[in-house]
């Protein structure tokens, strides 16, 4: 196989005879090299720039010819030969057709163009991408193990190479080829992913590294890791023309930030953060929802400081109020826990605000009980709901503001069965335990309305035949029961007072408990 590529001498050899001749054993390196070149082997960056030439020949059938070619050169030749040119070329040269090799056989295995806006290919279009991917994988093991060989350095001679330069010049090559090919997509297989997992934990090793985190961000006391170079690399790929053409474009930079975190990520900032909202500006809700769970992550790992510098927090607070709009559960979840994490940020504590005019926290505020309000997908009431009572918390005394309002939403969500599980209305109880304690001077004069909506309920869930579990219902009554009690505390006993006329009427045994724990509560 590897007469093609070594015949650089005027007599045609076995392949055999030529693959012996890059196996040398016991041999001191003054020795290696006078055998090199008593048997006039070729050079390195001979051999590799023919392996170039070839794998960069888009019309040639026989690519995968070549790339056994190269697997089978990493695998027979001596690791002294792959790092030497003997005099014959610049040790740069010699780095630099590694890392265009590198990037020839990431091109070989890379997936097909996407021309169409929706960014993916069908699922056919990859059949032969995990194969390329799992053979290119195994080839750039090969290499790696040549080059982690550990006396190489001390055999290596004036002319040669130092293997870490070139493994520091080709990794961030193998992140992004690892990235594209360890996760499971349409165009990876198991043996794919396999061979990717065992390639990155290669590169991670053979750089000296201890982990993927130490390749990728430097430790504290060295330099800096490869994540800058490979985020340099992706960005041709992640502007708003190029970033669709490739569907792994955007898994590979989501695969990427979540394994940066604090202190790391603020030095690439600047560079994570566009694709993160060109991502969240897209009409898929797959991609708003990616885009959004990026910028959660750069929130959660980026100081304050930073975020508000150039008004990049106002910037991500508007993208993200603009989806408040859209009626899918999943992305409201998504925006609406990133705004939990993100309006701290940009808004002051409520103790230290005293009555100041409307902020955001109002505004989103006023936004979600708007939607609560009309609101009849049982999807969407829950995802409300779970995070009602986090906002009413985080206003504090200034949900007086809403409580008209919040009133109205909390007592008709309480009226509406959702399921076995309740979620919806196990949350609203809580809200409404949070409005009271927030809001307790203005309970008084709501009082009769809220412990008729109350009593309602818990009679209503004493006395239900619906499928839902014994522990739910009794989650129920208990959230219920303490909502009675907390009303009671602040109201200076009155509902103590009202529930004695009803304890005299009422016959139920599971509405009486309830009664009686909160008169029990003195």
């Amino acid at each position: 196989m590897l007469l093609n590529l070594l015949n650089f001498s005027s007599i045609m050899e076995d392949p055999s005879e030529i693959i012996q001749k890059l196996q040398l054993a016991g041999k001191g390196r003054i020795e290696q090299e006078e055998y090199y070149r008593g048997m006039k082997v070729p050079a390195v960056e001979k051999v590799l720039n023919k392996l170039l030439e070839d794998l960069s020949t888009e019309n040639r059938s026989d690519r995968a010819s070549v790339v056994n070619e190269v697997k089978d050169l990493f695998l027979h030749a001596d690791s002294l030969w792959l790092l030497n040119n003997y005099g014959q070329g610049e040790t740069l040269n010699i780095i630099q057709m590694y890392v265009d090799l590198t990037i020839a056989l990431c091109q070989y295995s890379a997936l097909p163009k996407c021309e169409s806006d929706i960014g993916e290919l069908s699922n056919s279009a990859y059949s032969a991408v995990h194969g390329r991917a799992h053979r290119v994988a195994e080839t750039f093991q090969l290499l790696l193990g040549k080059l982690s060989v550990s006396p190489l350095q001390a055999m290596s001679s004036s002319s040669g190479v130092p293997p870490d330069m070139i493994v520091k010049a080709i990794s961030p090559h193998l992140v992004i080829f690892c990235a594209t090919h360890c996760q499971e997509r349409p165009w990876t297989s198991a043996a794919s992913q396999l061979a990717a997992d065992g390639l990155l934990a290669a590169t991670v090793h053979t750089s000296g590294c201890k982990t993927l985190v130490e390749l990728l961000c430097g430790s504290q006391e060295e330099d800096h890791g490869v994540l800058g170079t490979v985020l340099h690399l992706m960005k041709p790929q992640m502007n708003k023309n190029t970033w669709k053409l490739n569907a792994a474009t955007k898994h590979i930079f989501w695969w990427l930030l979540q394994r940066v975190r604090r202190p790391w990520l603020t030095e690439h900032l600047d560079t994570v953060l566009p694709p993160s909202l060109l991502f969240s500006d897209d009409y898929r809700t797959e991609n708003k929802i990616l885009g959004v769970n990026c910028l959660q992550h750069i929130i959660d790992n980026v100081p304050a400081a930073e975020l508000l510098q150039y008004n990049r927090a106002q910037v991500v607070y508007h993208a993200l109020f603009n989806h408040l709009y859209t009626p899918e559960a999943s992305l409201i979840q998504a925006v609406l826990s990133c705004l939990l994490d993100l309006l701290p940020l940009i808004e002051k504590p409520h103790i230290t605000r005293g009555q100041q005019r409307a902020n955001r926290y109002d505004k989103v505020f006023c936004l979600i009980l708007t939607h609560m309000e009309v609101e009849d997908r049982i999807p969407l009431r829950r995802v409300y709901a779970k995070h009602l009572p986090v906002f009413v918390e985080r206003l504090g005394v200034l949900v007086v503001r809403h409580l008209k309002r919040l009133q109205r939403v909390i007592l008709g969500y309480l009226e509406v069965y959702d399921g076995p599980e309740e979620t919806a209305r196990l949350c609203v109880l809580q809200a409404f335990q949070n409005m009271i304690q927030q809001a307790w001077p203005r309970m008084s004069m709501r009082l009769e309305v809220l412990l008729k909506s109350l009593l309602k309920f818990v009679y209503d869930v004493a006395t239900d035949q619906s499928p839902t579990p014994a522990r739910v219902r009794d989650e129920l009554l208990q959230d219920a029961t303490q909502c009675l009690i907390l009303l009671n505390r602040c109201c200076e006993r009155k509902v103590t007072v009202l529930l004695e006329g009803v304890r005299q009427n009422c016959e139920n045994v599971t509405v009486l408990e309830c009664l009686q724990r909160v008169q029990r509560d003195m």
